[in-house]
């Protein structure tokens, strides 16, 4: 398999309404009857500032919950999955979770019922402009009468609010970097690997973005074959992050042509497209 790629960036100037992120505005519901009001906090903060407010965590499983609050670092991988860790080493110059507290920080709510869990973010006087990010994770663990019970395996839930911190007004300083097809591994159930395009957006400033916008794949002869929407994800500050689309078209060997247009957020629509050639795969040994 080959494939090539030729790359034509430009961009145009027009405004776009609607805003998408890591973690909505609606409650959410985990698989155990867990949700959590706001799922997403952006804050503008001074140096030095402190600033308080609540999450509203609520179960619906039909029995009494028992949830360990917990401070966390986010990143989002090369798999555009968001992973959320207790300590993430390489995240901590753009971390919040030293200022986040949270409290109670265990917690019990019975059939039905909701808590609220207050938080509290508390900078340092001296913190250099930028964005910083963090999150506050509940995950669920035995009650004490499934404790006292010595019920077996239980299935363990977690359920995040992401913070996002801005100190002072650093500018967006993102592109659209990169245009690409590449080969996907086999889905579920299924021993046919498939494709996948990718988009790398980069960002060199100290300030997030969340972008919007669609790929399409055209075939030879200028058809679209296939659109998605950028997934709600945004680029966190000062690297590159990868958007993946799983494609559903199956590509025979020949020309295609992906294209991409996305608005950092700026109302600065950038586009790009890519012309891929997909050769035939090569035959196998020959048997006798």
């Amino acid at each position: 398999m080959f494939i090539k790629r030729s790359i034509r960036l430009y961009r145009t100037v027009a405004i776009l309404l609607g805003l998408l992120t890591l973690g909505g505005a609606a409650p959410a519901r985990a698989q155990l009857g867990l949700g959590l009001v706001p799922m997403r906090l952006e804050l503008k903060l001074a140096p030095g500032q402190q600033q308080s407010g609540t999450l509203r965590l609520s179960s619906e499983s039909g029995e009494k919950v028992r949830i360990r609050a917990e401070v966390l670092d986010f990143y989002i991988d090369d798999k555009s999955t968001p992973q959320f860790l207790r300590d993430v080493p390489q995240e901590a110059a753009n971390s919040c979770k030293k200022w986040l507290s949270l409290n109670p920080m265990e917690i019990e709510i019975s059939k039905g019922g909701f808590l609220m869990v207050r938080y509290t973010l508390h900078l340092p006087t001296e913190v250099p402009e930028g964005s910083y990010n963090c999150a506050a994770g509940f995950t669920t663990l035995p009650s004490a009468e499934q404790q006292t019970a010595g019920m077996g395996v239980r299935m363990a839930v977690r359920i995040v609010a992401a913070f996002y911190v801005q100190v002072g007004s650093p500018a967006v300083r993102g592109r659209l970097k990169e245009i690409k097809l590449e080969p996907a591994p086999p889905a579920k159930d299924s021993k046919v690997a498939g494709w996948q395009a990718v988009v790398v957006l980069e960002n060199r400033g100290r300030m997030y973005y969340r972008p919007t916008g669609k790929i399409e794949v055209l075939d030879a002869g200028g058809k679209v074959m296939e659109t998605a929407d950028f997934p709600s994800l945004p680029v966190l500050r000062e690297r590159d992050q990868r958007f993946i689309f799983p494609l559903k078209s199956e590509l025979a060997a020949g020309h295609y042509k992906l294209r991409a247009d996305v608005d950092l957020g700026t109302g600065e629509i950038q586009e790009a497209s890519a012309d891929v050639v997909v050769d035939a795969p090569e035959p196998g040994p020959a048997t006798h």
